[in-house]
């Protein structure tokens, strides 16, 4: 059995939670007061902001009590505090006192550093809170969400949830627990179509994301069920023309980093790490054909057909073929 440290133990005197994500933030107060409540159900918290937490307050709060009463004082947004109550943590931090937690919130970064570093120099317990700005982070929490729900989930119903609910975490982790609650046994794809996909702006690209992978069952499939949930065809001729330009562009753009070649495309770099992977398959007369047919489903949605339904799948089957041109011409 692994033995325990002290940065696996949330009694300790001091826990740092670093970074800008909220939700990750409230998770890591909620753990250090759930054990100390654990430890003593009687804990006085107090949650505090820098604008609350005045130079000797501090002092008042950790002082010793007659009962030798459990408390957790938590300091959010600890790098806006002032010069004076930063020497007041400063201080505290060389002398902590017992049955006291003392949970510090901060940002990270250049403001308010000199209180990160003594916390740190302290031996605080730290807890990483970053922001999730990438596609795959939000995958990996998604993942790790299941995994700590006791439950599986196909990699595709990962994808399909991060695709369909966007970058708020607080709402992936709600829908985790919902599909845990709701679900017995593996949550899959399908699950979480009939779920969470019936909305306009996911579904539709999830149309055009299997299509210029060159998944075109899939497509076919996602196309049926955006459609049947009320998606207007225009969003989805739109999503499929995006999906093909953005091939389109990193074909012809010069190779290098994703940040530079998102400033040249005038895409963030987490699309340029997609582009690339859906663009195997693809070649420049792909692209050419695959844009055509584009042009002919919206024509064709627009009143230029008689059947919008029929111009959406002829579209999606023609891109998806043209997603595996490469070694075939």
């Amino acid at each position: 059995m692994a033995r325990k440290t002290a940065q696996d133990d949330p009694l300790v005197p001091v826990t740092l939670a670093v970074g800008q994500e909220d939700l990750l933030l409230d998770r890591a107060v909620r753990e250090v007061v759930a054990a100390a409540k654990a430890a003593d159900a009687d804990t006085d918290v107090r949650d505090l902001t820098p604008d609350q937490l005045q130079p000797g307050t501090l002092a008042e709060l950790t002082s010793p009590s007659l009962f030798a009463e459990r408390k957790v004082v938590v300091v959010r947004n600890a790098q806006d505090l002032s010069a004076d109550t930063v020497k007041d943590v400063k201080a505290y931090l060389g002398a902590p006192a017992e049955e006291i937690t003392l949970v510090l919130l901060h940002a990270g970064g250049a403001k308010g550093k000199g209180l990160l570093d003594a916390a740190r120099k302290a031996g605080a317990r730290e807890v990483a809170c970053p922001k999730m700005t990438k596609p795959a982070d939000r995958l990996a929490f998604v993942r790790g969400e299941f995994r700590a729900a006791g439950r599986s989930a196909t990699p595709e119903a990962c994808q399909s949830l991060v695709d369909a609910i966007g970058s708020d975490l607080r709402e992936l982790a709600s829908a985790v627990s919902q599909l845990t609650a709701d679900i017995e046994g593996t949550i899959d794809e399908a699950v979480v179509g009939r779920y969470y996909t019936g909305r306009a702006e996911a579904s539709s690209f999830t149309v055009a994301d299997r299509a210029v992978e060159g998944r075109a069952t899939e497509a076919l499939e996602a196309l049926r069920w955006s459609l049947a949930t009320g998606v207007a065809p225009v969003l989805i001729t739109s999503a499929l023309a995006q999906g093909v330009r953005a091939i389109g562009k990193l074909l012809s753009a010069r190779g290098g980093r994703p940040a530079d070649l998102a400033r040249e495309l005038g895409m963030p770099p987490w699309k340029i790490d997609r582009v690339r992977q859906q663009m195997r398959g693809w070649t420049p007369d792909g692209v050419s054909v695959a844009l055509r047919a584009v042009a002919e489903a919206d024509a064709g949605v627009k009143g230029g057909g008689d059947d919008p339904e029929y111009a959406l799948e002829k579209a999606v089957v023609t891109i998806a073929r043209a997603a595996r041109s490469r070694g075939r011409a």
